[in-house]
């Protein structure tokens, strides 16, 4: 029967009649049927690929030895042992009928005796992996081995070449080397330990990244510690070594990193040896193989080599593997479920299902005292914490100077080391080149950026002080150029100056660029991805397109994370910039102390109190009296002197008449002096500090305002995107709501911001204090507001531990000691174009009082106004007192002559047309008086008397030299009674005289009209009958000038009318 069969009948038997027979000699065990007494150990079979015929007894030792500690009675190993094949195939046949055939849970493979036969392990680790049977490799340092897609199963007790960088990260960290250059072949070997020194120096970035740092000390300290590959070089055999090194040659780093094969490392060393880069200041760090055989014999003095300590010492490793095995299959058969590995090759397909589990136990297993050390496994299967030896090679000979013991590198002595060119002293590790690559920013007033004259030099400019100016020839975009082209520029300012300084100071020159996109430098993600890139000058830093920024770079622990920052040479913080509320001075700005409602009343005040002192002084029985016994009374105050009084008064000029006469109006005007005397001081007190004194604005307090913590589109504030204060917002949890209101509203540029605050199209703008505290003192119309926040400083850039970081340290502490900062400042950030408030007495201005001119100027025109009005009534006024005063001198005329008609009774006078004189009467005195109409008082006015008295003269004089011409026939109006018509004629003498049109005149009574007398009349205007009042001829129209005559006729045929009608 077959073997197979008749262990399933057999396991079948024990579980059915339950005997006391062994059952740890089948493949399903239970564990506490392992503990039964009186029962065979199960026979487990390990296969080993040998190197030699020598080494298979020791194999046999090994598990004869491991049988005794770890089998006892629970198992027994049993050592089934091949050499090398001389090719694949034989080895994979090898492998199936001599080994999987053996039914083998796990399979021993030394590396060949040939160094160069790097195809033996494979095909071993082929064939097992295919039925997931484990491979424990003895000697094999090759990386391949590591890739678990291919090798499946495998796993060895030695580390791979690539596991030297963690040797050499250590002695770069041991020594101080914070640069290095690595040079590696281009295959899986080299890339495997790129792959490994990379991670190691990107582990340690991350690792200082989640530091906190509670200064910019301590940040500057750890950052010292961080190795970091300044190149890394690949070759294969077509690469032109000399040009590769040369590159290597122009770097700063001055170690370089080795990972090659024999043959590849020997023609780098004669390659090197041609540059002259084997000698002093140079280190030279390899591994194993590239200080063996042909590479050794290339190799330069000096050399720092490692040698994995019991690397090639088989028989160690083939003890240690069978000592794992051995433990890991006492743990699997603890394990429930357990299969049988397979047997044969032939036409068996099916993979071992235990066979994944025991490979897992395998690398789970941890041996602390093996002959090779303490055996440990890591997730690729390789070995941890193995030991090297440090080798040091000196006249030909390789002289151990210290160890790796898995941990840390402990050198023996370091004075022992020769270093390339026979030094003694450790190198510094790099070379510090004397020509620079610096980037920089437009950002005014730290770096101007002007275009070149026509032959490609710097205008001549001088500072305020009268130094030139330095400037320096920058390439960079031209911004005012559609498409930005690179061009040739002139950059000058506060940060050109501190770069001639370093630069004069430590002995270097430089090329100066701008950044091609604007950006001072953030991280954003690349095709979003989660892969982030920095950008600005920090992405040109990092890429080497620059060796060193020297801008305003904002210190931040983010950037702080992948750069250098030198000592700070200008301290910071973050402010808020506006547009400064000019106060501008208004017509009625003097009236600005008091309110309306006040002005109301003390304009009502003075009036209410002039017509007090009117009433006061009129009512009072002490309001007229004499000065002295000569002199008239004199008048009471009158309405208008106590205006006069009042406002003189209020507004403190002198009162040179008017003043109250009585005792009560003069007690009124002295309260009403002091209330004026308190009104006009308070008020003089308050004007200076409308007129002068600047008015409280509301204003940003700062980042606390309600404004900013609570946004609106009423109000919109913004800063720079990308940039160090987006930064801030963004990381700030408290500050994420004016985070989401500035994303929508931040700018390219911080030009581009102030000129927008400038526009009233942003309210407010966060930026560096430097930067807007000069962009204040320069226009006029901004100003600065609330406290510093974020406080920082501004810091040149390097590349992490970039040489020039201690010297650029130094250089700038010194120039803060020597005062040279300061003189910068006061060139570039302080200098002042706005006139800066002082404490000095401020001065009125024309501005400030225009209003009162403006009141003067006010009151003149109203004088001149009211004087054209005072003008036109005077006038009016004396025609309508003319208009009286001849009316009146008409009617005394007028009166004589009835007078006189009566001393003459029954006769009738006659005009010269034959009008009939109405004689006077008895009655017409008694009518008058009936009537009311009394002679005027000659005595009233002396023009009036004179008017009149010289008036009835001439006519007496004139009718008492002609002759009148009486009519024959009888009076036509003789039937009317003379109060009668004397009545109608002085109405209408009377009525003239009072109303007073504008051209009229009283007329006379035309009896006797010579030519003189007619003259006369005549230039009295418009003449009216007398008896009817009817309009005769005006003289100024229709008769001037000419004969009386026609007149006369008119009058005639006039009373001829008269007569008819009565």
């Amino acid at each position: 029967m077959h073997q197979k069969q008749r262990d399933r009948v057999l396991f079948n038997s024990v579980l059915k009649q339950q005997d006391d027979y062994c059952t740890s000699c089948l493949m399903h065990v239970h564990p506490p049927l392992l503990l039964r007494g009186g029962c065979e150990p199960k026979m487990v079979n390990i296969g080993a690929v040998l190197s030699q015929k020598r080494y298979e007894q020791v194999f046999k030792d090994a598990v004869t030895q491991a049988n005794q500690l770890y089998g006892k009675d629970k198992f027994k190993m049993n050592a089934i042992s091949v050499t090398h094949k001389p090719n694949a195939i034989q080895m994979a046949l090898s492998v199936c009928e001599d080994l999987i055939s053996s039914q083998v849970y796990a399979i021993l493979v030394s590396h060949p005796p040939q160094s160069n036969d790097h195809l033996t392990p494979t095909p071993v680790s082929y064939t097992a992996g295919f039925y997931r049977i484990p491979v424990v490799g003895l000697t094999t340092r090759m990386s391949i081995y590591s890739d678990k897609s291919i090798h499946l199963s495998f796993l060895r007790t030695v580390p791979p070449y690539s596991h030297q960088a963690h040797v050499w990260f250590d002695m770069m960290r041991e020594f101080r080397w914070n640069h290095i250059i690595l040079i590696v072949s281009d295959d899986h070997e080299g890339r495997a330990a790129q792959k490994r020194l990379e991670t190691l120096l990107e582990e340690k970035e991350t690792k200082n990244k989640n530091r906190n740092y509670e200064n910019l000390d301590q940040l500057s300290y750890d950052n010292k510690r961080g190795p970091k590959a300044e190149k890394v070089l690949q070759f294969n055999q077509d690469t032109n070594l000399t040009a590769l090194l040369q590159e290597a040659k122009e770097l700063e780093a001055r170690v370089i990193i080795l990972s090659a094969s024999e043959e590849d490392a020997a023609a780098v060393y004669k390659a090197a040896r041609h540059l002259n880069m084997t000698g002093s200041g140079y280190v030279w760090l390899v591994g194993e193989r590239e200080m063996s055989g042909k590479a050794l014999s290339e190799a330069p003095d000096g050399l720092i080599g490692l040698q994995l300590i019991n690397g090639k010492n088989e028989s160690a490793h083939i003890n240690d593997a069978v000592a794992v095995v051995a433990q890991s299959i006492l743990e699997l058969f603890e394990k429930e479920n357990i299969t049988e590995p397979p047997r044969g090759c032939v036409g068996n397909t099916n993979i071992w299902k235990t066979g994944p589990l025991f490979k897992r136990v395998l690398m789970s297993s941890k041996y602390p005292d093996g002959l090779t050390g303490r055996v440990e496994f890591n997730d690729d299967g390789d070995r941890k914490f193995a030991h090297y030896s440090i080798l040091n090679y000196q006249k030909s000979r390789l002289v151990q100077v210290g160890i790796y013991n898995g941990t840390q590198v402990v050198l023996n002595n370091q004075r022992k080391i020769i270093w390339p060119g026979g030094e003694t002293e450790k190198p510094r590790g790099y070379q510090m080149s004397t020509r620079l690559k610096i980037v920089t920013i437009h950002q005014e007033p730290f770096v101007y950026v002007k275009p070149t004259m026509h032959d490609g030099t710097c205008k001549e400019e001088h500072t305020v002080n009268g130094d030139l100016i330095k400037k320096v020839i920058c390439t960079g975009p031209n911004e005012t150029i559609p498409g930005r082209p690179i061009v040739p520029q002139c950059c000058y300012g506060f940060c050109i100056d501190l770069l001639i300084k370093l630069a004069k100071t430590m002995n270097f020159t430089y090329e100066v660029h701008l950044v091609a996109d604007g950006k001072f430098g953030t991280q954003e993600r690349v095709n979003n991805s989660n892969k982030k890139e920095w950008n600005g000058m920090m992405g040109e830093l990092l890429s080497g397109l620059a060796d060193m920024i020297v801008a305003p770079l904002t210190i931040n622990n983010e950037r702080a994370q992948y750069i250098e920052f030198s000592k700070p040479f200008k301290y910071q913080g973050l402010t808020i910039l506006v547009k400064k509320e000019i106060p501008r001075s208004t017509l009625d700005s003097f009236m600005q102390p008091f309110q309306s409602t006040l002005w109301l009343l003390v304009g009502l005040s003075v009036h209410v109190v002039a017509v007090m002192l009117y009433l006061l002084d009129r009512f009072s029985p002490f309001g007229r009296f004499k000065v002295n016994s000569e002199e008239e009374e004199e008048d009471a105050l009158t309405l208008s002197s106590a205006m006069w009084f009042s406002w003189g008064v209020l507004l403190n000029s002198g009162i040179g008449e008017g003043a109250p006469r009585s005792f009560s109006a003069r007690i009124l005007g002295m309260v009403w002096a002091g209330f004026a005397m308190i009104i006009v001081a308070s008020y003089t007190a308050n004007l200076a500090a409308f007129l002068v004194l600047d008015r409280p604005e509301e204003r940003i307090t700062g980042i606390n305002d309600p404004r900013l913590r609570n946004p609106s589109d009423k109000f919109i504030y913004a800063t720079v995107k990308q940039s160090s204060v987006d930064i801030y917002f963004r990381r700030q949890v408290e500050l994420s709501t004016m985070y989401r209101h500035m994303e929508k509203h931040n700018y390219e540029s911080a030009a581009e911001a102030i000129q927008a605050v400038r526009d009233n199209k942003l309210h407010a703008f966060i930026w560096d204090s430097a930067v807007l505290e000069f962009e204040a003192s320069q226009k006029c119309d901004l100003v600065t507001t609330g406290e510093l926040f974020f406080r920082s400083g501004f810091g040149i850039g390097m590349r992490k531990d970039s040489p020039w970081k201690q010297n650029v340290s130094l250089a700038i502490l010194s120039s803060h000691e020597n005062g040279f900062m300061e003189d910068l400042d006061k060139t570039w950030v302080r200098y002042q174009e706005c006139d800066s408030r002082s404490n000095a007495p401020a001065t009125l201005t024309f501005e400030n009082m225009a209003g009162v001119f403006m009141l003067v100027a006010g009151g003149i025109v109203a004088g001149i106004f009211l004087i054209f009005i005072e003008i036109a009534y005077k006038r009016h006024k004396d025609a309508r007192r003319k208009q009286m005063q001849l009316a009146f001198a008409a009617v005394n005329v007028w009166r004589k002559n009835l007078q006189d008609n009566k001393e003459v009774p029954g006769r009738e006078v006659l005009g010269r047309a034959g009008t009939p004189r109405l004689p006077s009467t008895s009655l017409e005195k008694q009518d008058d008086r009936k009537s009311g109409r009394a002679e005027p008082d000659p005595k009233k006015k002396a023009s009036f008397r004179s008017i009149s008295s010289t008036l009835a003269s001439s006519i007496k004089r004139r009718r008492s030299s002609k002759d009148t011409t009486y009519f024959s026939n009888a009076d036509p109006l003789k039937s009317y009674s003379q109060p009668a018509l004397e009545r109608h004629e002085m109405g209408i003498l009377v009525k003239y005289g009072i109303r007073g049109r504008v051209q009229a005149r009283p007329s006379l009574q035309i009896n006797s009209l010579g030519d003189e007398i007619y003259k006369d009349h005549f230039k009295l205007g418009i003449y009216l009958c007398a008896k009817c009042g009817h309009k005769l001829f005006s003289s100024r129209s229709k008769y001037e000038h000419s004969s009386p005559w026609p007149a006369f006729t008119e009058t005639s045929s006039h009373l001829r009318d008269i007569q008819a009608k009565r």
